[in-house]
């Protein structure tokens, strides 16, 4: 992998990026078909020149992130899913990828420690936090780890209120021409050989001492596990709770 940067576009932001990813900067035309590249839009990964589809660029400013965090308060399902309650949370996010749902909760005023096991979307987050955290205060209140979940949690040995986990779907006939970024996120995957098992995070986490526990699965997946203590159902999703 690979950062191309025109000359006009380099600053420091990217040079820090380059060193602690350790991934090489270039100012010449790439000539591998996936790479990172860097310009007015910050940090963004090209899965392939020759399809413009294949792109992805976090913003938190614009798009369908931003839209979301500006219309956090209709976020019913995912707050009935936490819970009433005055104070803040501690969450932890095992399933970050773009965080899209710890902007919400980053929104409602808890804390959320999110991990990502894949380097690159780590990258592409931690760049929009980059660009976002003067605009959205609250970004201050995530913290971004690159590593696997489980390990992380273990070793951090922090007492959680709520874990929270939203395994990838699997592609089906109905969301696979609505995909959208998703498709850059398997071309991600792809690249860094990185197969997540749901199953075997989902039994991870569920053998652990949480206090709470929240499943994001589609509204007519099978239920994984009998011992779920309640549900919040949504129109295609579903809120799995474990106490």
């Amino acid at each position: 992998m690979q950062i191309f940067v025109e000359q006009s576009y380099f600053d420091k932001n990217i040079k820090d990026v380059s060193e602690k990813s350790e991934i090489e900067i270039i100012s010449n035309a790439p000539t591998c078909d996936s790479y990172l590249t860097y310009d007015s839009k910050g940090l963004s990964f090209i899965g392939n020149a020759d399809n413009p589809k294949n792109f992805l660029n976090v913003n938190f400013l614009t798009g369908k992130l931003g839209w979301r965090i500006n219309r956090a308060d209709h976020e019913g399902n995912l707050k009935k899913a936490l819970g009433r309650t005055k104070e803040s949370l501690h969450i932890f996010d095992a399933t970050a990828g773009l965080l899209a749902d710890s902007l919400i909760f980053l929104s409602l005023g808890h804390r959320v420690v999110a991990v990502e096991q894949s380097k690159i979307i780590c990258l592409l987050v931690n760049d929009a936090i980059h660009r976002a955290k003067n605009t959205i205060p609250f970004l201050k209140n995530i913290k971004l780890i690159h590593g696997n979940s489980i390990d992380i949690f273990k070793k951090i040995n922090a007492c959680f209120d709520v874990v929270y986990l939203d395994p990838m779907y699997p592609v089906t006939k109905k969301n696979v021409k609505k995909s959208g970024d998703l498709d850059s996120v398997r071309s991600i995957l792809e690249i860094e050989k990185i197969s997540p098992d749901e199953n075997i995070l989902i039994e991870n986490f569920i053998k652990t001492d949480c206090k709470k526990l929240i499943l994001k699965r589609p509204l007519k997946s099978k239920k994984i596990y009998s011992n779920i203590n309640y549900q919040v159902k949504g129109k295609t999703t579903r809120f799995d709770i474990y106490l």
